[in-house]
């Protein structure tokens, strides 16, 4: 029988054996913080922390006259709460600008506040377990978010995306015409699927066939953490799934390990989510040449658009897959286009 793992299995693997190797590159006594917290993150979370607190390190490293001779091995907790919250504050304006092996590294709001809550967060760790005394991250403010526009394409943006996919071969020849008309189908498979449910490129990706229900209109996705759950689609999604599942798809002989694979790449593999990103780009870039459309802002447009049709924040949250509907809110609730339109027409300058 064959042992074939599901894409999510294979990505956890593929994940901690990584995060192994990461690991390599940190002080030793770092891995008893990784397999503290290893119950209630995924994989992926630990790998960007393990990153993000590789960089402290080298900080310290490269800036602090104490530690300019250590090498990372000679690293121990009494290390940690050696420094002042100056030197945390330092860190944090280091962090917005510096080199890495060459190579120009910059971090705004959000890349800023995820590599200070991993240090935060790993300083806890052994603050918390009694290993070290003093904990210098608590007496630093935490960079602040500002909150952002959601960018998301509006409605008549989204009929331009799928009919520009459906009509492109019009505009194109030779090589770049062959690739369109084997792509076509399944790329609008995909976009249509991820306007039509809000599912993330990760789960859109790790689909398999059998995932598929027409029968009621679902598909079976594995959420952040490994749960999974129903999403149902409506007609204009199934239309487009069957359109593809029942063509090319259908035509092609997928490598080994790829047999189950909903979507598959012209080398005959589970497409990958940086092919998928790559492909929403080529697109929308035609069609909305001033907003930089990813799959997760199409995700953006089906959550406001479920909420301006149904009013309910709850069932947004749900569907989105949100743990805390506190998210939900943040991101949707406070958006009412129509409402804040009006205030345009609502004040006059000169009477008429």
């Amino acid at each position: 029988m064959s042992d074939t793992k599901t894409y999510h299995e294979q990505t956890q693997i593929d994940n901690t054996l990584r995060l192994r190797e990461v690991l390599k590159t940190l002080p030793p006594f770092a891995k008893d913080y990784f397999r503290a917290i290893e119950p209630r993150s995924s994989a992926r979370t630990r790998i960007n922390y393990a990153y993000d607190i590789r960089v402290f390190f080298h900080f310290l490293m490269e800036n602090n006259p104490i530690y300019k001779n250590y090498t990372i091995e000679q690293f121990t907790p009494a290390d940690l709460e050696r420094l002042e919250p100056v030197d945390i504050e330092e860190y944090m304006e280091y962090l917005k600008v510096y080199k890495r092996d060459e190579e120009l590294i910059t971090n705004g709001e959000k890349g800023l506040s995820r590599k200070m809550s991993a240090l935060r967060s790993f300083y806890n760790y052994y603050f918390k377990h009694q290993i070290i005394t003093q904990n210098p991250t608590l007496l630093v403010d935490m960079p602040k978010l500002h909150e952002k526009a959601i960018i998301r394409l509006d409605a008549d943006e989204v009929a331009l995306l799928l009919d520009f996919v459906e009509s492109a071969g019009s505009q194109l020849t030779g090589q770049a015409l062959n690739y369109y008309l084997k792509t076509k189908d399944r790329d609008l498979a995909i976009l249509t699927l991820l306007l039509g449910t809000g599912i993330r490129v990760s789960e859109c990706v790790g689909l398999d066939i059998n995932d598929v229900d027409f029968k009621n209109n679902g598909i079976t996705v594995t959420r952040k953490g490994g749960n999974q759950m129903v999403v149902y689609f409506g007609s204009e999604v199934a239309d487009a799934l069957h359109n593809y599942m029942d063509g090319d798809r259908k035509v092609v002989t997928p490598l080994s390990g790829h047999e189950n694979a909903l979507f598959l790449s012209t080398q005959r593999k589970r497409m990958g989510i940086q092919a998928v990103e790559n492909m929403v780009k080529k697109y929308a870039r035609q069609v909305t040449p001033n907003k930089k459309i990813t799959p997760h802002k199409l995700r953006s447009t089906y959550g406001t658009s479920l909420y301006k049709e149904t009013g309910d924040i709850y069932l947004v949250a749900d569907v989105l897959g949100h743990k805390d509907v506190n998210t939900t809110k943040k991101h949707y609730a406070a958006i009412d286009e129509n409402r804040r339109r009006k205030a345009a027409s609502a004040v006059k300058l000169r009477e008429s």
